[in-house]
């Protein structure tokens, strides 16, 4: 008999003894069937959360450098002090920066404050109010959607323009289009001559539409007369990042004129950041959550091989018999070991039946699907759990000797 016909023969048998012991099979796979469904809604989070992230911080922009006086992330409180004392980027610094960089496709000087922003009677507060200049086009994320952005010539004659963001749109003008309107933030009053894109929120908290791009000129007249500046670099190809990051930091430590043994009173951020963060918390959360399938897979393991081992014991005389009239150790073998795998496989499919409502709940709150990779791991991860957890009671019943198999009662 060749091996494929043992594998036909041990398939039909292990689906008869398994409808013969309906119930004991179906209490046997529940440890695999909660196992399974963690696995699967696990991976389906995990998938769902990181593209919520990257979808969120997509409007960094992964070849664009950030430089402030202080870093994104601040590890002790010890640091935070330090970094207050850091001089703050004048815009005079930004300038003479902009001219030494060689690997650079735009330098965009930012700066902002919240600000209450009113057309006629409708009043919106606690906008974002950014003063940049027409490179922000190119160093952000930001495309508009209707009338156009700041041009160098509004940049550099501070005309009182400004573009909003869409949810600045919704709240002031509701019905009626935005553009050529005048709105007035603070004591001033700007025409709109842009509307940007809806671009969502950053982590869920922070809302990227809330907000209003003025000249960097006229947000220092009208609202700071001394800002602190950051400003943002996007290089050329992103292949140069690195380099790129480099010869920032070198043109910004003599601009700033540090010794050579001073630390930078500056920092360069970028997306990166972000990701070696999430992807440092998110695999914890995996490891958290496969410490937990993998122990409720142990212990459905351990309840399918006593199951077996007791099927084993149940059918001592059939194997004798099987044995004496010429079947192999192999075929025994395989017999159990498929026996073992088509109960935890049919756990596999309960448990991701069960899993495949639960994940239509979980796109209410992620981006999330049960994708045919998670459902293939589900289901190899069940037949791997299978032949694990019958290997012992399959080689046991392979090697019984047929004469002792006979004899039992």
């Amino acid at each position: 008999m060749n091996l494929v016909s043992e594998l036909r023969e041990g398939l039909g048998i292990s689906w008869a003894a398994i409808r013969a012991n309906k119930m004991r099979s179906v209490l046997t796979t529940l440890g695999i069937v909660i196992g399974i469904v963690t696995v699967t809604l696990m991976g389906t989070a995990i998938e769902g959360l990181n593209r919520a992230f990257l979808k969120s911080i997509s409007f960094i922009g992964a070849d664009v450098l950030y430089v402030q006086r202080m870093g994104w992330f601040i590890n002790s409180h010890e640091e935070w002090l330090r970094v207050q004392k850091r001089r703050a980027i004048t815009l005079a610094q930004v300038k003479a920066v902009e001219k030494q960089l060689t690997l650079a496709r735009a330098v965009a000087p930012t700066t902002g404050t919240m600000a209450p922003v009113r057309y006629k009677n409708r009043r919106a507060n606690q906008v974002m109010l950014i003063g940049t200049t027409d490179q922000f086009l190119y160093t952000s994320a930001v495309s508009v959607a209707q009338g156009r952005f700041l041009t160098p010539g509004e940049v550099d004659g501070g005309r009182p323009v400004c573009v909003i963001g869409s949810e600045v749109a919704t709240n002031l003008f509701q019905r009626e289009s935005p553009l050529g309107r005048r709105l007035t933030i603070g004591q001033q009053t700007f025409e709109v001559v842009g509307v940007l894109d809806k671009q969502g929120s950053f982590l869920g908290m922070i809302s990227l539409d809330n907000q209003v791009i003025i000249p960097l000129q006229q947000f220092a007249a009208g609202f700071r007369s001394r800002p602190e500046y950051e400003f943002q670099i996007k290089v050329r190809d992103l292949a140069q990042l690195e380099e790129a990051k480099e010869e920032v930091r070198s043109v910004m430590r003599k601009v700033r004129r540090l010794a050579p043994s001073e630390p930078d009173d500056f920092a360069i951020n970028q997306q990166q950041q972000f990701l070696t963060l999430f992807y440092r918390v998110a695999g914890t959360i995996a490891a958290v959550g496969l410490f937990i399938t993998g122990l409720s897979l142990f212990v459905g393991g351990i309840g399918i091989m006593n199951i077996m081992f007791v099927s084993v014991a149940e059918r001592t005389r059939e194997i004798g018999i099987r044995k004496a009239i010429g079947a192999k150790r192999r075929t025994i073998l395989i017999q159990f070991l498929i026996e073992s795998a088509a109960i935890c496989l049919l756990g596999g499919l309960v448990g991701l039946a069960i899993a495949w409502p639960l994940t239509l709940v979980m796109q209410k709150f992620l981006p999330a699907a049960l994708s045919l990779t998670i459902v293939g791991i589900a289901l190899g991860v069940s037949l791997v759990t299978g032949v694990a957890a019958g290997f012992f009671p399959a080689w046991r019943a392979a090697r019984m000797n047929p004469v002792d198999a006979l004899r039992n009662e």
